[in-house]
């Protein structure tokens, strides 16, 4: 149903700016950033994480696309990572485009990841979802997906 395709290096630069501005608004949504210093921090993660951009080390970007009609539907964002006890694949971010949504695409990203994954000699695959986005974590737990670690708050200013 999906087939991932690496985002050509010219792409990149429109890509990060759109994965910062949505990267920056979860983090102010989760009340860990302010608006007004989120467009930096998240930019500077960005550039932390991706020096290179698409030929980072050990870091996979693709178009998501849909195998019986070539549109991309989305983009993933994985990294392999050799700690702890085994190699892992961390997910940095998944996104399937709003008119492609509830078909099936984001289950199908998932699988996909998960195939490459195990060809790269990974033994988990792991990823982070902030506590808001409800339609996410039931994705990821219909997928199988468990919770590893939970960081919980309480506001004490009362919104």
């Amino acid at each position: 149903m999906v087939d991932l395709t690496p985002i050509p290096e010219e792409r990149f630069p429109a890509f990060r700016a759109h994965l910062a501005k949505h990267y920056a608004r979860d983090k102010v949504d989760a009340g860990v950033w302010s608006p007004a210093e989120a467009p930096s921090r998240a930019r500077a993660d960005l550039d932390a994480l991706l020096p290179e951009g698409t030929s980072t080390k050990n870091h996979f970007l693709y178009e998501i696309r849909d195998t019986s009609t070539s549109d991309e539907v989305g983009t993933l964002w994985f990294a392999v990572q050799d700690q702890g006890p085994s190699r892992g694949v961390w997910i940095y971010d998944i996104e399937i485009f709003a008119p492609f949504r509830r078909r099936g695409y984001a289950t199908g990203t998932l699988e996909a990841a998960e195939k490459r994954a195990a060809e790269l000699g990974a033994g988990r695959i792991e990823l982070h979802v902030f506590g808001h986005n409800g339609a996410a974590r039931a994705l990821y737990e219909a997928a199988g997906y468990a919770p590893t670690s939970i960081v919980m708050s309480r506001r004490l200013d009362g919104r």
